[in-house]
Protein backbone atom coordinates (compact mmCIF):
# COMPACT_ATOMS: atom_id res chain seq x y z
CA UNK A 1 0.00 0.00 0.00
CA UNK A 2 1.05 3.33 -0.77
CA UNK A 3 2.58 6.02 1.85
CA UNK A 4 2.38 9.57 2.43
CA UNK A 5 6.05 10.71 1.03
CA UNK A 6 6.41 13.26 3.32
CA UNK A 7 3.45 16.37 3.16
CA UNK A 8 0.77 15.86 0.35
CA UNK A 9 1.56 18.52 -2.02
CA UNK A 10 -1.22 20.55 -3.43
CA UNK A 11 -3.63 19.28 -5.35
CA UNK A 12 -4.13 20.47 -9.01
CA UNK A 13 -6.37 19.10 -12.31
CA UNK A 14 -3.93 21.16 -14.33
CA UNK A 15 -3.18 19.27 -17.66
CA UNK A 16 -0.21 17.67 -19.08
CA UNK A 17 2.68 20.16 -19.77
CA UNK A 18 2.20 20.26 -23.18
CA UNK A 19 -1.34 22.33 -22.83
CA UNK A 20 -3.47 19.55 -24.31
CA UNK A 21 -6.65 19.36 -24.07
CA UNK A 22 -7.87 16.81 -20.96
CA UNK A 23 -8.59 13.79 -21.88
CA UNK A 24 -10.77 11.08 -19.79
CA UNK A 25 -11.90 7.76 -19.89
CA UNK A 26 -15.20 5.39 -18.27
CA UNK A 27 -13.91 2.04 -18.64
CA UNK A 28 -16.12 -0.61 -17.53
CA UNK A 29 -16.65 -4.08 -18.13
CA UNK A 30 -20.01 -5.51 -19.17
CA UNK A 31 -20.61 -7.18 -16.05
CA UNK A 32 -23.83 -6.99 -14.01
CA UNK A 33 -26.22 -4.44 -13.57
CA UNK A 34 -24.64 -0.93 -12.92
CA UNK A 35 -23.71 0.34 -9.83
CA UNK A 36 -24.25 3.70 -8.63
CA UNK A 37 -20.51 3.52 -7.50
CA UNK A 38 -19.47 2.79 -11.23
CA UNK A 39 -21.87 5.64 -12.03
CA UNK A 40 -20.14 8.11 -9.74
CA UNK A 41 -16.98 7.31 -11.60
CA UNK A 42 -18.50 7.75 -14.65
CA UNK A 43 -20.12 11.14 -13.49
CA UNK A 44 -16.87 12.56 -11.81
CA UNK A 45 -14.83 11.74 -15.34
CA UNK A 46 -18.04 13.12 -17.48
CA UNK A 47 -17.97 16.75 -14.97
CA UNK A 48 -14.20 16.89 -15.56
CA UNK A 49 -14.32 16.38 -18.96
CA UNK A 50 -17.23 19.00 -19.88
CA UNK A 51 -15.99 21.42 -17.44
CA UNK A 52 -12.15 21.94 -19.00
CA UNK A 53 -13.27 21.48 -22.47
CA UNK A 54 -11.56 17.92 -22.76
CA UNK A 55 -12.99 14.64 -23.92
CA UNK A 56 -14.55 11.83 -22.23
CA UNK A 57 -13.74 8.91 -23.65
CA UNK A 58 -16.05 5.53 -23.42
CA UNK A 59 -14.24 2.52 -23.13
CA UNK A 60 -15.64 -1.24 -22.90
CA UNK A 61 -13.19 -4.00 -21.38
CA UNK A 62 -14.83 -6.76 -22.27
CA UNK A 63 -11.37 -9.57 -22.62
CA UNK A 64 -13.65 -11.80 -19.55
CA UNK A 65 -15.24 -13.84 -21.91
CA UNK A 66 -16.77 -16.19 -18.77
CA UNK A 67 -17.87 -12.64 -16.93
CA UNK A 68 -18.78 -10.37 -19.60
CA UNK A 69 -22.22 -10.12 -21.74
CA UNK A 70 -24.02 -8.04 -23.95
CA UNK A 71 -26.75 -7.42 -21.80
CA UNK A 72 -24.80 -5.78 -19.49
CA UNK A 73 -23.25 -4.07 -22.36
CA UNK A 74 -26.02 -2.54 -23.76
CA UNK A 75 -27.38 -1.51 -20.56
CA UNK A 76 -24.27 0.31 -19.76
CA UNK A 77 -25.17 2.53 -23.12
CA UNK A 78 -28.76 2.63 -22.26
CA UNK A 79 -27.87 4.12 -18.61
CA UNK A 80 -25.59 6.18 -19.18
CA UNK A 81 -27.76 7.80 -22.27
CA UNK A 82 -30.81 7.81 -19.55
CA UNK A 83 -28.70 9.67 -17.02
CA UNK A 84 -27.43 12.35 -19.83
CA UNK A 85 -23.58 11.38 -19.83
CA UNK A 86 -22.89 11.50 -23.58
CA UNK A 87 -19.47 10.24 -24.63
CA UNK A 88 -17.17 11.72 -27.13
CA UNK A 89 -15.19 8.73 -28.54
CA UNK A 90 -16.61 5.38 -28.04
CA UNK A 91 -18.96 2.25 -28.80
CA UNK A 92 -22.20 2.16 -30.68
CA UNK A 93 -22.55 4.94 -33.14
CA UNK A 94 -20.02 7.23 -32.05
CA UNK A 95 -16.89 5.92 -32.84
CA UNK A 96 -13.71 8.07 -32.79
CA UNK A 97 -9.80 8.02 -34.47
CA UNK A 98 -9.08 5.44 -32.09
CA UNK A 99 -11.90 2.92 -32.83
CA UNK A 100 -12.65 -0.04 -32.07
CA UNK A 101 -13.66 0.93 -27.92
CA UNK A 102 -14.21 -2.60 -27.27
CA UNK A 103 -11.21 -4.35 -26.00
CA UNK A 104 -12.61 -7.96 -27.30
CA UNK A 105 -11.81 -6.46 -30.66
CA UNK A 106 -8.63 -5.16 -30.28
CA UNK A 107 -6.38 -8.55 -29.21
CA UNK A 108 -3.92 -8.28 -32.44
CA UNK A 109 -2.89 -4.58 -30.40
CA UNK A 110 -2.19 -6.21 -27.22
CA UNK A 111 -0.34 -8.97 -28.76
CA UNK A 112 1.74 -6.81 -30.52
CA UNK A 113 2.45 -4.73 -27.39
CA UNK A 114 3.47 -7.47 -25.44
CA UNK A 115 6.30 -8.68 -27.87
CA UNK A 116 7.56 -5.10 -27.99
CA UNK A 117 7.64 -4.82 -24.28
CA UNK A 118 9.60 -8.68 -24.61
CA UNK A 119 11.54 -7.88 -27.43
CA UNK A 120 13.08 -4.63 -25.55
CA UNK A 121 13.62 -6.37 -21.89
CA UNK A 122 10.58 -4.95 -20.11
CA UNK A 123 8.71 -8.64 -20.02
CA UNK A 124 9.73 -11.46 -19.76
CA UNK A 125 8.17 -15.81 -20.01
CA UNK A 126 7.70 -17.08 -16.09
CA UNK A 127 7.28 -20.60 -16.18
CA UNK A 128 6.39 -20.67 -12.29
CA UNK A 129 3.39 -23.65 -11.75
CA UNK A 130 0.73 -22.25 -9.50
CA UNK A 131 2.02 -24.92 -6.62
CA UNK A 132 5.47 -23.55 -6.68
CA UNK A 133 4.27 -19.55 -6.09
CA UNK A 134 2.11 -20.56 -3.20
CA UNK A 135 4.87 -22.59 -1.49
CA UNK A 136 7.27 -19.53 -2.21
CA UNK A 137 4.53 -17.10 -0.81
CA UNK A 138 3.99 -19.09 1.93
CA UNK A 139 7.53 -19.63 3.17
CA UNK A 140 7.92 -15.96 2.35
CA UNK A 141 5.00 -14.98 5.38
CA UNK A 142 6.53 -17.54 7.55
CA UNK A 143 10.15 -15.43 7.08
CA UNK A 144 8.17 -12.06 7.32
CA UNK A 145 9.21 -11.18 3.66
CA UNK A 146 6.89 -9.60 1.09
CA UNK A 147 4.63 -12.26 -0.19
CA UNK A 148 4.58 -11.03 -3.82
CA UNK A 149 5.97 -12.87 -6.81
CA UNK A 150 10.17 -13.23 -5.97
CA UNK A 151 11.55 -12.92 -9.44
CA UNK A 152 12.44 -16.44 -9.91
CA UNK A 153 11.97 -16.47 -13.92
CA UNK A 154 13.82 -13.07 -14.05
CA UNK A 155 17.06 -14.06 -15.63
CA UNK A 156 16.73 -17.68 -16.86
CA UNK A 157 19.24 -19.41 -19.18
CA UNK A 158 18.69 -20.12 -22.44
CA UNK A 159 18.89 -24.03 -20.75
CA UNK A 160 16.65 -23.22 -18.06
CA UNK A 161 14.26 -22.29 -20.27
CA UNK A 162 14.97 -25.32 -22.96
CA UNK A 163 14.13 -27.41 -19.49
CA UNK A 164 10.85 -25.74 -18.41
CA UNK A 165 9.70 -26.40 -22.14
CA UNK A 166 11.22 -29.97 -22.16
CA UNK A 167 8.92 -30.95 -19.30
CA UNK A 168 5.51 -29.48 -20.85
CA UNK A 169 5.35 -26.19 -18.62
CA UNK A 170 3.56 -23.40 -20.62
CA UNK A 171 4.61 -19.78 -19.44
CA UNK A 172 3.11 -16.65 -18.67
CA UNK A 173 4.24 -13.17 -19.46
CA UNK A 174 5.35 -10.91 -16.35
CA UNK A 175 6.19 -7.14 -16.63
CA UNK A 176 9.67 -6.29 -15.25
CA UNK A 177 9.04 -3.36 -12.39
CA UNK A 178 12.34 -1.68 -12.02
CA UNK A 179 14.01 -1.88 -8.92
CA UNK A 180 13.12 1.66 -7.55
CA UNK A 181 10.79 3.86 -5.71
CA UNK A 182 7.65 4.74 -7.54
CA UNK A 183 6.49 8.01 -6.75
CA UNK A 184 3.56 10.02 -8.32
CA UNK A 185 1.12 12.94 -7.37
CA UNK A 186 -2.44 12.26 -6.79
CA UNK A 187 -5.21 14.45 -8.33
CA UNK A 188 -7.18 13.60 -5.05
CA UNK A 189 -4.24 12.21 -2.15
CA UNK A 190 -1.25 14.36 -3.27
CA UNK A 191 2.20 12.39 -3.53
CA UNK A 192 2.51 8.90 -3.28
CA UNK A 193 5.10 6.72 -3.22
CA UNK A 194 5.63 2.68 -3.47
CA UNK A 195 8.87 0.84 -2.43
CA UNK A 196 10.18 -1.78 -5.01
CA UNK A 197 9.76 -4.59 -2.38
CA UNK A 198 5.91 -3.81 -2.37
CA UNK A 199 5.18 -3.95 -6.03
CA UNK A 200 6.84 -6.99 -7.45
CA UNK A 201 6.78 -8.20 -11.48
CA UNK A 202 3.28 -8.82 -12.86
CA UNK A 203 1.58 -10.71 -15.14
CA UNK A 204 0.41 -9.01 -18.28
CA UNK A 205 -0.33 -12.02 -20.53
CA UNK A 206 -2.11 -15.40 -19.64
CA UNK A 207 -0.20 -18.64 -20.43
CA UNK A 208 -3.11 -19.00 -23.17
CA UNK A 209 -1.68 -15.75 -24.80
CA UNK A 210 -5.04 -13.75 -23.37
CA UNK A 211 -3.65 -10.26 -22.50
CA UNK A 212 -4.51 -9.34 -18.86
CA UNK A 213 -6.43 -6.00 -17.64
CA UNK A 214 -2.57 -5.09 -16.12
CA UNK A 215 -1.75 -4.64 -19.86
CA UNK A 216 -4.96 -3.92 -21.98
CA UNK A 217 -5.93 -0.99 -19.68
CA UNK A 218 -2.60 1.14 -19.69
CA UNK A 219 -2.29 0.06 -23.37
CA UNK A 220 -5.52 1.84 -24.53
CA UNK A 221 -5.25 4.16 -22.22
CA UNK A 222 -1.36 5.24 -24.22
CA UNK A 223 -3.11 5.05 -27.69
CA UNK A 224 -5.83 6.90 -26.94
CA UNK A 225 -3.66 9.76 -25.67
CA UNK A 226 -5.65 9.85 -22.06
CA UNK A 227 -4.42 12.36 -20.05
CA UNK A 228 -6.44 12.08 -16.56
CA UNK A 229 -7.09 8.54 -14.93
CA UNK A 230 -9.73 9.48 -12.47
CA UNK A 231 -10.96 5.62 -11.26
CA UNK A 232 -11.76 4.26 -7.74
CA UNK A 233 -9.78 4.42 -4.89
CA UNK A 234 -9.69 0.43 -5.00
CA UNK A 235 -7.66 0.33 -8.10
CA UNK A 236 -4.86 2.92 -5.86
CA UNK A 237 -2.76 -0.15 -5.72
CA UNK A 238 -2.35 -1.26 -9.44
CA UNK A 239 -1.38 2.50 -10.07
CA UNK A 240 2.63 1.98 -9.79
CA UNK A 241 2.59 -0.71 -11.76
CA UNK A 242 0.95 1.33 -14.69
CA UNK A 243 2.97 4.09 -14.10
CA UNK A 244 6.21 1.48 -14.71
CA UNK A 245 4.26 0.22 -17.91
CA UNK A 246 3.56 3.78 -18.81
CA UNK A 247 7.19 4.55 -18.88
CA UNK A 248 8.26 1.16 -20.37
CA UNK A 249 5.51 1.95 -23.03
CA UNK A 250 7.36 5.11 -24.17
CA UNK A 251 10.66 3.61 -24.37
CA UNK A 252 9.55 1.41 -27.22
CA UNK A 253 7.41 4.20 -28.89
CA UNK A 254 3.70 3.12 -28.23
CA UNK A 255 2.84 6.12 -25.61
CA UNK A 256 3.62 9.47 -25.47
CA UNK A 257 3.62 10.96 -21.68
CA UNK A 258 2.52 9.45 -18.50
CA UNK A 259 -1.25 10.10 -17.43
CA UNK A 260 -2.27 12.24 -14.20
CA UNK A 261 -4.37 10.01 -11.50
CA UNK A 262 -6.91 10.83 -9.44
CA UNK A 263 -8.16 7.62 -6.82
CA UNK A 264 -11.65 8.55 -5.92
CA UNK A 265 -12.96 8.29 -2.21
CA UNK A 266 -14.86 4.48 -1.54
CA UNK A 267 -18.48 4.95 -1.51
CA UNK A 268 -19.47 3.35 1.91
CA UNK A 269 -22.71 1.12 2.55
CA UNK A 270 -24.16 0.12 5.42
CA UNK A 271 -21.93 -0.76 8.49
CA UNK A 272 -19.36 1.15 6.54
CA UNK A 273 -18.39 -1.36 4.27
CA UNK A 274 -17.89 -0.59 0.90
CA UNK A 275 -21.13 -0.89 -0.90
CA UNK A 276 -20.72 -3.90 -3.43
CA UNK A 277 -22.56 -4.54 -6.41
CA UNK A 278 -24.63 -7.99 -3.67
CA UNK A 279 -25.65 -4.24 -2.01
CA UNK A 280 -29.35 -3.52 -2.95
CA UNK A 281 -29.23 0.04 -3.22
CA UNK A 282 -26.12 -0.53 -5.21
CA UNK A 283 -27.89 -0.81 -8.23
CA UNK A 284 -28.68 1.80 -10.27
CA UNK A 285 -31.88 0.07 -11.46
CA UNK A 286 -33.27 0.32 -8.66
CA UNK A 287 -33.42 3.86 -8.98
CA UNK A 288 -34.21 4.05 -12.04
CA UNK A 289 -37.59 1.58 -11.55
CA UNK A 290 -38.20 3.62 -8.63
CA UNK A 291 -38.35 7.17 -10.63
CA UNK A 292 -35.49 8.30 -9.63
CA UNK A 293 -35.49 11.48 -12.26
CA UNK A 294 -31.57 11.61 -13.62
CA UNK A 295 -31.08 15.00 -12.67
CA UNK A 296 -31.94 14.24 -9.11
CA UNK A 297 -29.32 11.01 -8.87
CA UNK A 298 -26.53 12.70 -10.35
CA UNK A 299 -27.10 15.82 -7.65
CA UNK A 300 -26.59 13.20 -4.89
CA UNK A 301 -23.81 11.20 -6.56
CA UNK A 302 -21.41 14.02 -7.12
CA UNK A 303 -21.72 14.65 -3.41
CA UNK A 304 -20.30 11.79 -2.79
CA UNK A 305 -17.09 12.84 -2.39
CA UNK A 306 -17.61 16.25 -3.80
CA UNK A 307 -19.11 19.16 -2.55
CA UNK A 308 -20.84 22.41 -4.53
CA UNK A 309 -20.48 24.82 -1.68
CA UNK A 310 -20.44 24.82 2.03
CA UNK A 311 -24.14 25.67 1.97
CA UNK A 312 -25.75 24.42 -1.08
CA UNK A 313 -27.19 20.37 -2.04
CA UNK A 314 -29.38 21.09 -4.42
CA UNK A 315 -27.85 21.87 -8.41
CA UNK A 316 -28.56 21.03 -11.68
CA UNK A 317 -26.35 19.07 -13.87
CA UNK A 318 -25.32 22.66 -15.38
CA UNK A 319 -24.17 23.82 -12.13
CA UNK A 320 -22.46 21.01 -11.56
CA UNK A 321 -20.04 20.93 -14.84
CA UNK A 322 -19.45 24.75 -13.94
CA UNK A 323 -18.73 24.19 -10.99
CA UNK A 324 -16.26 20.71 -10.82
CA UNK A 325 -12.87 20.57 -10.14
CA UNK A 326 -11.29 17.20 -9.27
CA UNK A 327 -9.02 19.47 -7.35
CA UNK A 328 -11.70 19.91 -4.58
CA UNK A 329 -12.58 15.80 -4.51
CA UNK A 330 -11.73 14.88 -1.13
CA UNK A 331 -9.83 11.20 -0.14
CA UNK A 332 -12.01 10.23 2.55
CA UNK A 333 -14.62 7.44 1.98
CA UNK A 334 -18.24 8.86 1.02
CA UNK A 335 -21.53 7.08 2.92
CA UNK A 336 -23.99 6.62 0.96
CA UNK A 337 -27.37 7.92 2.53
CA UNK A 338 -30.82 6.76 0.74
CA UNK A 339 -32.97 9.11 2.71
CA UNK A 340 -30.75 12.10 1.60
CA UNK A 341 -30.64 10.90 -2.03
CA UNK A 342 -34.50 10.69 -1.46
CA UNK A 343 -34.59 14.17 -0.73
CA UNK A 344 -32.53 15.26 -3.04
CA UNK A 345 -34.73 14.07 -5.75
CA UNK A 346 -37.37 15.24 -4.18
CA UNK A 347 -36.37 18.70 -4.30
CA UNK A 348 -35.83 18.30 -8.32
CA UNK A 349 -39.49 16.82 -8.71
CA UNK A 350 -40.41 19.92 -7.02
CA UNK A 351 -38.39 21.92 -9.78
CA UNK A 352 -39.92 20.56 -12.92
CA UNK A 353 -42.46 22.43 -14.36
CA UNK A 354 -45.66 21.28 -13.99
CA UNK A 355 -45.95 19.76 -18.32
CA UNK A 356 -42.59 18.23 -17.46
CA UNK A 357 -44.08 16.43 -14.40
CA UNK A 358 -46.76 15.59 -16.02
CA UNK A 359 -45.13 13.89 -18.61
CA UNK A 360 -42.24 12.28 -16.42
CA UNK A 361 -45.23 10.37 -14.27
CA UNK A 362 -46.65 8.89 -17.51
CA UNK A 363 -44.86 5.68 -17.44
CA UNK A 364 -46.06 5.34 -13.64
CA UNK A 365 -49.68 5.57 -14.72
CA UNK A 366 -49.92 3.17 -17.30
CA UNK A 367 -49.29 -0.79 -16.87
CA UNK A 368 -48.08 -2.48 -15.07
CA UNK A 369 -47.15 0.07 -12.66
CA UNK A 370 -51.19 1.24 -12.34
CA UNK A 371 -53.30 -0.54 -9.97
CA UNK A 372 -56.41 0.28 -12.36
CA UNK A 373 -58.27 -0.77 -15.70
CA UNK A 374 -56.09 1.35 -18.41
CA UNK A 375 -59.56 2.72 -19.86
CA UNK A 376 -60.01 4.54 -16.54
CA UNK A 377 -57.33 6.48 -16.68
CA UNK A 378 -58.53 10.01 -17.43
CA UNK A 379 -56.08 12.60 -18.59
CA UNK A 380 -58.22 15.80 -18.04
CA UNK A 381 -58.45 14.59 -14.00
CA UNK A 382 -54.52 13.47 -14.04
CA UNK A 383 -53.40 16.89 -15.85
CA UNK A 384 -55.88 18.74 -12.97
CA UNK A 385 -54.01 16.91 -10.15
CA UNK A 386 -50.63 17.36 -11.07
CA UNK A 387 -49.57 20.50 -9.26
CA UNK A 388 -51.05 19.21 -6.07
CA UNK A 389 -49.54 16.09 -6.74
CA UNK A 390 -45.91 17.24 -7.64
CA UNK A 391 -45.33 18.51 -3.83
CA UNK A 392 -46.03 15.17 -2.64
CA UNK A 393 -43.82 12.58 -3.90
CA UNK A 394 -40.42 11.50 -3.40
CA UNK A 395 -39.81 9.27 -6.16
CA UNK A 396 -42.11 9.14 -9.66
CA UNK A 397 -43.56 5.52 -8.60
CA UNK A 398 -44.76 7.87 -5.39
CA UNK A 399 -47.51 9.11 -7.94
CA UNK A 400 -49.83 5.67 -8.39
CA UNK A 401 -50.67 5.60 -4.59
CA UNK A 402 -51.34 9.54 -4.70
CA UNK A 403 -53.68 9.97 -7.37
CA UNK A 404 -55.23 6.06 -7.75
CA UNK A 405 -58.62 7.09 -6.28
CA UNK A 406 -59.37 9.17 -9.08
CA UNK A 407 -58.83 5.95 -11.61
CA UNK A 408 -60.02 3.05 -9.70
CA UNK A 409 -63.97 2.04 -9.60
CA UNK A 410 -63.73 2.22 -5.74
CA UNK A 411 -60.98 3.44 -3.15
CA UNK A 412 -57.99 0.92 -2.48
CA UNK A 413 -58.99 -1.56 0.92
CA UNK A 414 -56.51 -0.33 3.33
CA UNK A 415 -57.51 -1.73 6.65
CA UNK A 416 -55.54 0.07 8.75
CA UNK A 417 -56.37 3.36 7.59
CA UNK A 418 -60.18 2.57 7.95
CA UNK A 419 -59.36 1.38 11.46
CA UNK A 420 -57.47 4.76 12.35
CA UNK A 421 -60.26 7.25 10.39
CA UNK A 422 -63.49 5.38 11.45
CA UNK A 423 -63.45 6.24 15.36
CA UNK A 424 -65.86 7.64 17.82
CA UNK A 425 -69.20 8.24 16.11
CA UNK A 426 -68.51 8.29 12.14
CA UNK A 427 -71.85 7.58 10.83
CA UNK A 428 -72.92 10.50 12.26
CA UNK A 429 -70.42 12.77 11.27
CA UNK A 430 -70.60 11.07 7.83
CA UNK A 431 -74.23 11.17 7.40
CA UNK A 432 -74.00 15.07 8.00
CA UNK A 433 -70.92 15.73 6.02
CA UNK A 434 -72.38 14.20 3.20
CA UNK A 435 -75.47 15.70 3.25
CA UNK A 436 -73.27 19.57 3.65
CA UNK A 437 -71.54 18.00 0.40
CA UNK A 438 -74.75 17.49 -1.56
CA UNK A 439 -75.66 21.17 -1.14
CA UNK A 440 -72.51 22.55 -1.39
CA UNK A 441 -70.90 24.41 -4.26
CA UNK A 442 -68.48 21.95 -5.78
CA UNK A 443 -66.56 24.75 -8.47
CA UNK A 444 -64.85 26.15 -4.95
CA UNK A 445 -62.22 23.88 -2.90
CA UNK A 446 -63.43 26.28 -0.40
CA UNK A 447 -66.88 25.45 -0.29
CA UNK A 448 -66.26 21.72 -0.05
CA UNK A 449 -63.93 22.56 3.22
CA UNK A 450 -66.90 24.48 4.64
CA UNK A 451 -69.14 21.79 4.23
CA UNK A 452 -66.88 19.49 6.01
CA UNK A 453 -66.14 21.58 8.31
CA UNK A 454 -69.69 22.60 9.89
CA UNK A 455 -69.97 18.73 10.19
CA UNK A 456 -67.11 19.13 12.53
CA UNK A 457 -68.49 21.66 14.26
CA UNK A 458 -71.62 19.95 14.80
CA UNK A 459 -70.47 16.26 16.14
CA UNK A 460 -67.94 18.47 19.02
CA UNK A 461 -64.55 17.65 16.33
CA UNK A 462 -62.25 20.01 14.76
CA UNK A 463 -61.14 20.00 11.11
CA UNK A 464 -58.36 17.26 11.58
CA UNK A 465 -61.11 15.03 13.00
CA UNK A 466 -63.73 15.88 11.01
CA UNK A 467 -62.33 15.30 7.58
CA UNK A 468 -60.57 11.95 8.34
CA UNK A 469 -63.08 9.94 7.72
CA UNK A 470 -64.64 11.52 4.48
CA UNK A 471 -60.66 11.41 2.97
CA UNK A 472 -61.17 7.30 3.40
CA UNK A 473 -64.10 7.25 2.99
CA UNK A 474 -63.50 8.71 -0.65
CA UNK A 475 -59.61 8.12 -1.38
CA UNK A 476 -59.24 4.93 1.14
CA UNK A 477 -56.30 6.12 2.88
CA UNK A 478 -55.56 8.49 5.81
CA UNK A 479 -53.02 10.44 3.91
CA UNK A 480 -52.70 11.89 0.62
CA UNK A 481 -53.74 15.13 -1.82
CA UNK A 482 -55.02 17.93 -0.56
CA UNK A 483 -58.65 16.71 0.36
CA UNK A 484 -61.22 19.72 -1.16
CA UNK A 485 -58.89 20.22 -4.32
CA UNK A 486 -59.30 15.85 -4.80
CA UNK A 487 -62.73 15.71 -4.19
CA UNK A 488 -63.30 18.41 -6.02
CA UNK A 489 -61.39 16.73 -9.55
CA UNK A 490 -62.95 13.23 -8.39
CA UNK A 491 -66.44 15.26 -8.95
CA UNK A 492 -69.96 15.30 -6.77
CA UNK A 493 -71.50 12.34 -7.89
CA UNK A 494 -68.20 9.54 -7.52
CA UNK A 495 -67.54 11.76 -4.10
CA UNK A 496 -70.66 11.42 -2.30
CA UNK A 497 -71.08 7.55 -3.78
CA UNK A 498 -67.96 6.54 -2.31
CA UNK A 499 -69.17 8.14 1.49
CA UNK A 500 -72.61 6.11 0.59
CA UNK A 501 -70.92 3.40 -0.04
CA UNK A 502 -68.60 3.54 3.70
CA UNK A 503 -71.76 4.27 5.18
CA UNK A 504 -73.19 1.09 4.10
CA UNK A 505 -70.23 -0.55 5.03
CA UNK A 506 -70.22 0.94 8.51
CA UNK A 507 -73.84 0.04 9.01
CA UNK A 508 -73.08 -3.26 8.07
Amino acid sequence: MASASGSPSPKSSTPLGQGASPRVRFCPSPTGNPHVGLVRTALFNWAFARHTGGTMVFRIEDTDAARDSEESYHQLLDSLRWLGLDWDEGPDEVGGPHAPYRQSQRMDIYADVAKKLRDAGHAYDCYCTTAELDERREAARKAGRPSGYDGHCRALTAEQTEAYRAEGRTSIVRFRMPDETITFTDLVRGDLSFAPENVPDFGIVRANGAPLYTLVNPVDDALMEITHVLRGEDLLSSTPRQIALYQALIEIGVAKDVPLFGHLPYVMGEGNKKLSKRDPEASLNLYRERGFLPEGLLNYLSLLGWSFSADKDIFTVAELVEKFDIADVNANPARFDLKKAEAINADHIRLLDVKTFTEACTPWLRAPHANWPAENFDQAAWEAIAPYAQTRLTVLSDITANVDFLFRDTPVDDEASWAKAMKGDPIALLTTARANLADADWSSPEALKAAVLAAGEQHGLKLGKAQAPVRVAVTGRTVGLPLFESLQILGRERSLARIDAALAKLSA
